[in-house]
């Protein structure tokens, strides 16, 4: 994961960071409420060996002494040490249980032992700690053999009683919602990444990046009432989905020239994608600015741009193709600018057949004669081949690519599907793209945020009015 990718990891998770982070500053806190307070009390003893000879010997005793240190802070905690101590003071426990509220340690290099003793009460944590003191010191004795003159070698003194503590020692409200606010932090980024390693969908141009090489040309701003409003550059062109637009047809004239070819197929990896209304708008967008265009329904099997464009559909692309009607009687104009239609007419039974045809190649051709730009809107490339097929004989596919739509491997699939049959792949066109958040980074290259202080040359109607019958015009030459 580059830096970018966890700023984004960040900005698109930062409710699963906030939301455990305070989880976690919240159960630190319930437990600190709900917790016993506990006291500790500490006493401290001496470790030293008794000899009465040569300095030597003292030395050699008192290394001695810091050697076994280690092993006499071990037999506090056993209990032939602390049964003494529950006798004495009437302590309804184990010795293993009160092993657990008992501590001894010691420092590298010293004879000293430290005996800590938590419990809920004060006063009975600081007799545990004296009287486990004073069991130390027979309990040592008894397991040191005696010298020559009857005595211990190993000698415990008591350097430090325990005193009664004033305040307890846990629970810590601070240290424990800080720690609580750590967990909770850690946990909060480790779901935030996990979340963005499993999604796999498409959100954004660098997503694509990662797949393909071919250009990107534009992304399409998202709109909620797309559906209801699908030729936003004719309902609605002031809007930012209506820029994008204008965006994407600048972007395509650098493929379109005197020696490129004028026709590219759209499609799309799978339905839902936006491809035949971004066909539809890109169409009307770029005849409005005096390109002579023609948009072919390529879709034989759920046709769309009929109903979009509010023409009539029963004859048109089949028709043509099969020799039942000639192009100029199904070919229709639309709007005020030189834009022209050719709806899919009726379905066939055999649509893949039809368009490697020879009658489509041909009218490829006728078109490309006739027109600028030429525009077929074709079927998804995952589900059937249509499209695949149909942009090996044109200037290449413009692949529509739905933000947080559709996945890496459908991606893939697509790209795979275009390659297979030797189909170029002329650019990449995201939709759905979000105006706002993580995935709308790079997004102002492609139109958005710059003002709107234009109309094109198209009749302003209502929004939600793009369903509206159109007359249309039959080309009679």
């Amino acid at each position: 994961m580059e830096v970018r990718d966890y700023v984004k990891v960040a900005r698109k998770g930062w409710v699963f960071i906030v939301s455990l982070t305070l989880l976690g500053v919240a159960v630190a806190s319930a437990i600190s409420i709900v917790q016993a307070p506990m006291y500790q009390a500490t006493s401290r003893v001496f470790v030293s060996l008794q000899s009465a000879g040569t300095v030597t010997e003292l030395n050699q005793g008192s290394t001695f002494a810091q050697d076994q240190v280690k092993s006499y802070a071990d037999v506090i905690t056993t209990p032939a040490v602390l049964d003494p101590v529950i006798a004495e003071l009437g302590l309804s426990v184990s010795a293993s249980e009160l092993a657990r509220q008992v501590t001894a340690s010691t420092a590298v290099g010293t004879v000293v032992v430290d005996i800590q003793v938590a419990d809920e009460s004060p006063d009975r944590a600081a007799k545990i700690a004296n009287g486990i003191a004073d069991s130390f010191q027979k309990t040592v004795a008894n397991l040191v053999p005696a010298n020559t003159a009857g005595t211990s070698p190993v000698k415990i003194t008591v350097l430090q009683t325990a005193l009664v503590p004033d305040v307890p020692f846990a629970p810590n409200p601070k240290l424990n919602i800080l720690i609580g606010a750590l967990l909770g932090l850690v946990a909060g980024v480790g779901a935030a990444i996990l979340r963005f390693t499993v999604d796999t969908r498409i959100r954004n141009e660098h997503d694509v990046e990662q797949i393909t090489d071919a250009p990107i040309l534009g992304g399409i701003a998202f709109d909620a009432r797309a559906t209801q409003n699908p030729l936003v550059v004719h309902d609605n062109p002031r809007s930012p989905r209506a820029e994008s637009f204008r965006t994407l047809r600048t972007n395509l004239q650098y493929l379109v020239d005197s020696d490129s070819p004028k026709s590219y197929v759209i499609t799309s990896s799978v339905p839902g994608e936006g491809k035949s209304t971004s066909a539809a708008n890109l169409a009307i967008v770029t005849a409005s600015a005096g390109t002579r265009v023609v948009i072919v329904d390529a879709d034989m099997r759920k046709p769309k741009l009929a109903e979009y464009l509010g023409l009539e559909g029963g004859a048109g692309l089949t028709d043509v193709l099969i020799g039942r009607a000639e192009l100029n009687d199904v070919l229709q104009k639309w709007g005020p600018h030189e834009l022209y239609v050719l709806p899919a007419g009726r379905i066939p039974p055999n649509p893949s057949e039809l368009l490697v045809s020879r009658a489509m190649v041909r009218l490829i051709s006728l078109l490309e004669e006739k027109f600028d730009l030429v525009i077929f809107d074709a079927p998804p490339l995952l589900p059937v081949t249509d499209g695949a097929i149909l942009a090996k004989y044109t200037g290449g596919a413009l692949l529509i690519v739905a933000s947080g739509k559709v996945h890496r491997g459908q991606l893939k699939g697509s790209i795979g599907a275009l390659q297979n049959v030797g189909s170029r792949i002329a650019g990449i066109v995201l939709t759905m793209v979000p105006t706002r958040g993580p995935d709308s980074y790079g997004y102002g290259r492609y139109g958005y945020g710059y003002g709107y202080g234009y109309v094109e040359d198209e009749p302003k109607v209502k929004p939600g009015k793009s369903k509206t019958k159109r007359t249309p015009s039959v080309v009679t030459h």
